[in-house]
């Protein structure tokens, strides 16, 4: 299986990388509309300014892929500003448009706890997650963000609380991403790298 990390020059590309070689799982970075394409499975990693990652995104024509691969059923994982990203907008950049496969926005945490929210934090299941499967319900997960999506439906299977509530892991149909950084969570974070590409490869042996 050919997982396609989206290249946009993200800070965390090279540890998501590493995180997937431990698990022997290879990867390519896909930085053009036909790499991309070729992706049997997608991570879009994120760390950095909303606005600045959908102007790159942009540039590199990577946001009709992007959406046109989720359409064809193509697993996409969004890791910390990745599950920003998904979203219509968000506060840091208001004149950036996000990829909008979730229709609300994202907000900034408001200033009555320490931010950025940054250091390990638990999760509040709130439905069944194949990202989270195997994982006991007081694991800790490595968070860096001052941004977050208060708000996702019922795509959202778990939500943390720092400042507010928001949503820590989501999940609808192929579309999967966590607030926290999975590659920086230690062996739980192995285990979510781990469920998404375990989840993928069903998708792609059910699709033949």
């Amino acid at each position: 299986m050919n997982i396609a990390l989206v290249e946009y020059g993200a800070g965390n590309l090279p540890s998501v990388e590493r995180a997937l070689a431990r698990l022997g799982v290879a990867s390519q970075r896909a930085s053009t509309p036909e790499a991309l394409a070729s992706g049997d499975a997608l991570i879009l990693p994120g760390v950095g300014h909303f606005g600045a990652l959908m102007r790159s995104l942009s540039e590199r024509k990577l946001i009709d892929p992007l959406r046109a691969a989720v359409s064809r059923g193509v697993p996409l994982m969004g890791i910390c500003l990745g599950l920003q990203a998904m979203f219509a907008s968000s506060d840091e950049a208001p004149g950036d448009a996000g990829l909008n496969l979730f229709s609300q926005n994202v907000s900034a945490l408001p200033p009555t706890d320490r931010l950025p929210h940054m250091g390990w934090n638990q999760l509040r299941r709130v439905r069944p997650s194949r990202l989270l499967e195997g994982l006991p319900p007081d694991a800790y997960f490595y968070f860096a963000h001052s941004y977050a999506a208060l708000d996702a439906g019922e795509a959202a299977v778990a939500m943390c609380d720092h400042s507010a509530s928001f949503v820590a892991v989501l999940e609808k149909g192929n579309v999967f991403a966590t607030q926290f950084h999975p590659e920086k969570s230690g062996p739980v974070g192995a285990k979510v790298l781990s469920n998404f590409v375990n989840s993928a490869a069903k998708s792609q042996k059910a699709a033949r």
